[in-house]
């Protein structure tokens, strides 16, 4: 892909906070990606994080089809620093004024750290945020819709909407993950959910799911692995590692290289791309806010991606390839066709 078009740091006003927005393409629309906020060890770890994921939402909303370029933005909190709802607000609020000032070809939505709440503060001092609370006229988390993409890519993968019997391994049971847990135990799965909070342990057992240790979980014997939690879990010693023939979930940026999906395929695991199979949230949210669809209407759309991996698929076999190899040329073609980056 092309070099990003933008990259801006900026120290709060208020807060005295970095905050940074990467805009890798405006080729196909404006750029849309979430606003992560965490610590941050360095600013050069925040800075490689908000380009990478830049980057893949550029490929995600491609595979996609979106009228829209690939953004994203972090508030790199200093470690152990524990933020006041009013130092908070004011996080979030210096973020607002750095929106802005890219005048739309850049626009929010939730990640990790930030939810519809936080995106209601941006507004305040930018429009160009999504996913505000439905109480305040928004589409609320994404989380649902994002699952339901899983679910789709899944669907894909397997060859089948039955999953009776099948044992399912899910790393991280935040708030897509629990979607995709109670969803897939309701299919008829065997569910194995892990999370580096040892707290939501009890809550999930008593839903009748079972329990991993958080070190042990991707390598567990499973039909299939879903990871749902942080990105870069999937290394060569990790993939060496994998008793599993599929893996497909919606944490971003799973593999630690684009060279570890060859050393999946080499073992014979089908591993479907996250920027394809985690793009239901953003195709849902985009569907509602920016085209006006109803939420019947915007699910559909969100179901496609099962039509799209079963292509990738079938392309990657056809010509020996591996999905990630035949999702980026998809983008690629997209974005190629495209015109020229938009100016405000």
């Amino acid at each position: 892909m092309t070099a990003h078009e933008h990259l801006v740091a900026r120290r709060g006003r208020r807060s005295g906070v970095t905050t940074m927005i990467a805009i890798h393409s405006t080729v196909l629309g404006p750029a849309v990606g979430g606003c992560r906020f965490k610590p941050y060890a360095t600013l050069t770890e925040a800075v490689d994080d908000v380009l990478r994921l830049s980057e893949a939402m550029t490929a995600k909303c491609a595979v996609a089809g979106l009228a829209f370029g690939g953004g994203k933005s972090v508030i790199a909190l200093e470690p152990g620093r524990v933020l006041s709802p009013a130092e908070r607000r004011d996080v979030l609020l210096d973020h607002a004024d750095l929106i802005a000032e890219f005048g739309g070809r850049y626009q929010a939505g939730p990640d990790v750290g930030t939810g519809p709440a936080d995106m209601l503060v941006l507004r305040e001092a930018s429009p160009y945020a999504f996913c505000t609370p439905e109480s305040a006229g928004g589409t609320g988390s994404s989380s649902g819709p994002t699952a339901v993409g899983v679910l789709a890519a899944l669907r894909a993968a397997v060859g089948s909407a039955d999953m009776t019997g099948r044992r399912v391994v899910i790393s991280g049971y935040g708030s897509v993950g629990a979607h995709l847990a109670a969803s897939l135990h309701a299919a008829g799965a065997d569910v194995v959910v892990s999370d580096i909070d040892p707290a939501k342990r009890a809550a999930a057992e008593r839903l009748g799911l079972s329990w991993a240790e958080p070190e042990k979980v991707l390598t567990s014997t499973a039909d299939v692995v879903i990871p749902a939690a942080v990105g870069g879990v999937l290394d060569p010693e990790t993939v060496a590692r994998l008793d599993t023939p599929l893996v497909v979930g919606p944490a971003n940026n799973q593999l630690t290289d684009d060279t570890v999906a060859d050393d999946l395929a080499a073992r014979g695991v089908r591993w479907i791309p996250d920027y394809v199979a985690s793009a239901g949230g953003i195709i849902y949210t985009l569907s509602r806010e920016a085209e006006g669809l109803d939420h019947e209407a915007a699910l559909a759309r969100v179901e496609t991606i099962e039509q799209t991996v079963a292509d990738l698929l079938k392309t990657a076999e056809a010509n020996a390839t591996t999905p990630l190899r035949e999702a980026a040329a998809l983008a690629e073609r997209r974005l190629t066709s495209g015109a020229e980056p938009r100016t405000p």
